[in-house]
């Protein structure tokens, strides 16, 4: 957002954008229409299947937390997209925002105080470089928990779906290299991951007494 406020012709490519139509960062996924395209990762798309394997492995989890960065423009539209899933899982959802690291104390005591079993952890560059933070917190309250990201696995979590960062930044670098040899941004759709990684801690999954 601030880089597309500073300049409309410069070109620009992004690396996993989470909702780039909704913020107006494009016109649409077929037809960018201005100076920037890349990679997307829909939150959209991506939460309600997330969702959907965090009941399969605690189905007997009914309330489920949803830990949402409130600068990330993508969470609103994210959670929205959570609510019909929601419904049709039988899950009573209950977001929980918090803004930096300070704020994940207590946004974790205030879903553990409302009765919440489970947990999904929106994927934001925040929340990344908090994750060491966000999983010992779920841990601690013993929170059954959904990442975004290989990253949060390796440093402890229970599971994750989410695309390969590696897969981004190969097909980030096709986009530059189009863009050198004088294609438009304009011009390029913006693409989606083919593949997704489901992975779980199984040393996690044991020291919540889930059986996998």
């Amino acid at each position: 957002g601030a880089l597309k406020a500073v300049t409309s012709s410069i070109p620009i490519v992004f690396v996993g954008h989470a909702d780039p139509v909704e913020t107006g960062h494009v016109a649409s996924l077929a037809r960018p229409g201005g100076n920037i395209t890349g990679m997307a990762v829909l939150q959209t798309e991506l939460g309600p299947k997330g969702l959907e394997l965090l009941h399969a492995v605690v189905p007997s989890a009914t309330r489920v937390a949803v830990l949402w960065h409130q600068g990330t423009p993508s969470a609103v539209p994210g959670l929205k997209a959570l609510e019909g899933p929601a419904r049709t899982l039988g899950l009573k959802m209950q977001p929980v925002g918090a803004r930096s690291a300070g704020e994940l104390e207590s946004a974790f005591a205030t879903m553990v105080k409302a009765g919440a079993e489970a947990a999904l952890v929106f994927n934001t560059v925040p929340f990344n470089n908090a994750r060491g933070r966000i999983v010992e917190l779920a841990g601690a309250h013993r929170l059954p928990t959904m990442y975004q990201g290989r990253l949060f696995i390796e440093a402890g979590g229970l599971m994750s779906y989410y695309p390969k960062h590696e897969d981004f930044w190969r097909r980030s670098a096709a986009y530059a290299d189009k863009i050198l040899r004088g294609a438009k941004p304009a011009d390029l759709p913006v693409e989606q991951p083919t593949k997704f990684e489901l992975i779980i801690n199984l040393k996690t999954a044991k020291a919540l007494g889930l059986t996998i």
